[in-house]
């Protein structure tokens, strides 16, 4: 019998069910897949990456939905429902489904403890072996080697980007962070690195496993030129694409670094031209640069680490507006909030903290002195709710000025709930 019929009990459950929130190592989830008896005779790409796994994946996805393949999508965390996490053939997986894979996950364990990613890794492996899709496409929870997604050998391995986060977890370092998220390759498989500056671990490791590295901007890459961009290769070149409907320059590293994984997975699954036009255009993911409202324009985007600051910062200098720029900014306390603040100091004229209502969030007072000391501004409002804050931002804001709320998964999930 079913230990719970409802999935809120299920993931409040699952939550108490291992002692550490994030306790990183294979051997648990291997045990209880072993258990399961999964497999998969169909292609498995694993995508991992400190910015840009979730854009990638949704290229992928895209892609592949328009070529006519039944595609099996693992992502986290999710914005608004759990059932985001879960996909076949574009559908979330449904509250019963996932109910029926949580049982048979918890039947396979015995008295095996799993964190919460492990129990739901498990269950979205559960219903995509159940599934037959034609392509599994898992993106790595945390760093790579350690990863409950690593139980799966992939037959390709990407990398998006490498750069300083959860270094708590990770390491300190580029390089050792290259060299966790390297734990993804394996030997005498292909692997593409989306990353134009790649740690050297990362070739290093490579090289040691016999990998089918494809590197981009030495195997592969990308050209924009106004309304279309150029995809260029050593197996073929693609001109005049549709420009992706994601905003920011850092989307043509993801879509490109997708359209690599095709051309390598083509024998298996062959995709034509019009496939990656339609794909392209239409992949989205949610809370990147997405727009949420008009006069004045509201964003969110999850950027939450340095590296995604920057590349926030260099949209928001590239797209200037009539009007002033508003940062709604919420945060997690283990993150890099200097160098965050430093990265958009330039860019945000007004500054609205935002206390987030979970233990890991970064108080408002302390984020508040940051972004003074850092921007020589106190912030406008601090210590407001998500939803306080964009009521009290809107009174003020000007249909010419424009509100950018970011800094966690967190802070966008309450913006959008708005």
């Amino acid at each position: 019998m079913s230990r719970y019929a409802c999935l809120a009990d299920w993931l409040n459950w699952q939550e108490t069910l291992h002692p550490n929130e994030i306790d990183l190592g294979l051997k648990r989830t291997a045990e209880v897949l072993q258990r399961l008896g999964l497999q998969f005779t169909c292609p498995v790409i694993t995508v991992a990456g400190t910015n840009g796994k979730g854009s990638t994946l949704a290229f992928l996805d895209a892609i592949y939905t328009a070529a006519g393949y039944r595609t099996a999508v693992y992502t986290s965390p999710h914005l608004l429902r759990y059932n985001e996490r879960i996909t076949v053939a574009g559908v979330e997986a449904s509250d019963a489904l996932l109910c029926d894979a949580f049982a048979r996950v918890d039947d396979a364990r015995g008295d095996r403890s799993l964190t919460y990613f492990e129990f739901g890794t498990l269950a979205a492996l559960e219903i995509f072996a159940n599934a037959q899709p034609d392509v599994v496409l898992l993106e790595v929870g945390l760093g790579g080697r350690l990863d409950a997604t690593n139980v799966i050998a992939p037959d390709i391995a990407v990398i998006t980007s490498i750069a300083i986060d959860h270094t708590q977890w990770l390491g300190d370092t580029r390089e050792a962070i290259g060299l966790e998220k390297a734990g993804i390759f394996r030997a005498n498989r292909a692997a593409v690195i989306g990353d134009p500056d790649p740690p050297s671990t990362l070739l290093q490791q490579a090289e040691a496993l016999g990998v089918e590295l494809s590197l981009i901007e030495r195997d592969f890459g990308f050209l924009t030129q106004g309304a279309s961009w150029d995809y260029h290769s050593d197996v073929a070149d693609m001109t005049e694409l549709p420009i992706p409907t994601a905003r920011g320059r850092f989307q043509f590293y993801n879509a490109a670094t997708a359209l690599r994984v095709c051309q390598l997975l083509h024998s298996q699954l062959p995709c034509q031209r019009p496939a990656f036009e339609r794909g392209i255009a239409s992949a989205f993911v949610a809370g990147r640069l997405q727009k949420i409202a008009d006069a004045p324009l509201t964003l969110v985007d999850v950027a939450h680490n340095p590296e995604a600051a920057h590349s926030l910062s260099t949209w928001l200098e590239e797209t200037p507006c009539a009007g002033h720029t508003i940062g709604l900014f919420g945060v997690l306390d283990d993150k890099d909030i200097e160098s965050i603040v430093e990265a958009l100091a330039e860019v945000i004229d007004h500054w609205v903290v935002v206390q987030l209502d979970v233990v890991r969030a970064a108080s408002a007072s302390r984020v508040a002195t940051i972004v003074e000391q850092t921007t020589g501004r106190a912030p406008t409002h601090a210590g407001l709710s998500v939803e306080q804050a964009l009521s009290a931002v809107r009174e003020f804001a000007s249909s010419e000025d424009r509100i950018v709320i970011f800094g966690s998964f967190y802070t966008v999930a309450k913006a959008l709930q708005q």
